[in-house]
């Protein structure tokens, strides 16, 4: 009888493991651009947003955000581009390979042209701070091209 339990356990947790692993994108739901009106953050507790002011042409900050992505571990574009000017990238766990969700694109705003950058986990209720720690890893790697938050 234990035996299987055992196995059964096994297999539903082989099989949770490929759904999270080989489920496709909604790109519809993940791939749209985040709306700010003015700098700041906003965060839920499985998502992180941040709006910066920008020192740079938004084709030139893009570039640089794009930059920055692409050398964090497990991270790939998944739609849009640089001359679209709206990115999303997936950046996936090391462990159980959970996918997060980061759009990158610049608005219009009264102030200026904002950057705006949304992390999103795809899965769960709580991203344990995740989005917010890459969002701000990458604003502080882009340093200068981007204006505090106040």
């Amino acid at each position: 009888m234990f035996k299987k339990l055992l196995l059964g356990a096994c297999v539903l947790a082989i099989a949770g493991a490929a759904y999270v692993r080989l489920s496709p994108t909604d790109l519809a739901r993940f791939a749209v651009a985040p709306i700010a009106t003015e700098a700041g953050d906003t965060a839920t507790s499985n998502s992180f947003k941040a709006a910066r002011q920008i020192t740079t042409p938004a084709t030139d900050i893009l570039q640089a955000v794009n930059a920055v992505a692409l050398k964090t571990e497990r991270t790939q574009i998944i739609a849009g581009s640089v001359a679209e000017g709206l990115v999303t990238y997936e950046t996936r766990s090391a462990l159980m390979g959970y996918p997060d969700y980061t759009t990158a694109t610049v608005i219009d705003s009264e102030g200026g042209p904002l950057l705006v950058i949304r992390g999103e986990s795809r899965f769960g209720k709580s991203d344990l701070g995740v989005n917010r720690d890459r969002v701000e890893g990458w604003l502080t790697q882009l340093g200068p091209l981007v204006v505090p938050a106040s």
